[in-house]
């Protein structure tokens, strides 16, 4: 009897998050060309403002834990995650 695998969640969500990187590092290369420029334009999130160093933080006296995330997403980004998303389905 043959054993079918379905896919795995696991390889898509690395494989988008390749493609974020990826999509992301293209766009900050093509900031300074006059007819891609566009591909960088995206929006920022933030818990905390991570330039500044003003987190969240927690002081337990003994231990300090610092909260701070920042996520830049890019039209280079999303065209990276969805590039990502049909190259997984022809796998």
């Amino acid at each position: 009897m043959a054993r079918t695998y379905g896919k795995n969640n696991w390889a898509l969500f690395l494989l988008i998050l390749a493609g974020l990187v990826i999509g992301s590092f293209l766009g900050h290369l093509v900031e300074k060309n006059q007819y891609l420029s566009w591909l960088n334009y995206g929006i920022e999130f933030a818990i905390g403002d991570t330039k500044t160093g003003d987190i969240i933080a927690i002081d337990l006296g003994v231990l300090v834990i610092q909260f701070g995330i920042q996520l830049k997403i890019t039209i280079a980004s999303v065209i990276g995650a969805i590039a990502s998303i049909i190259i997984y389905k022809k796998i």
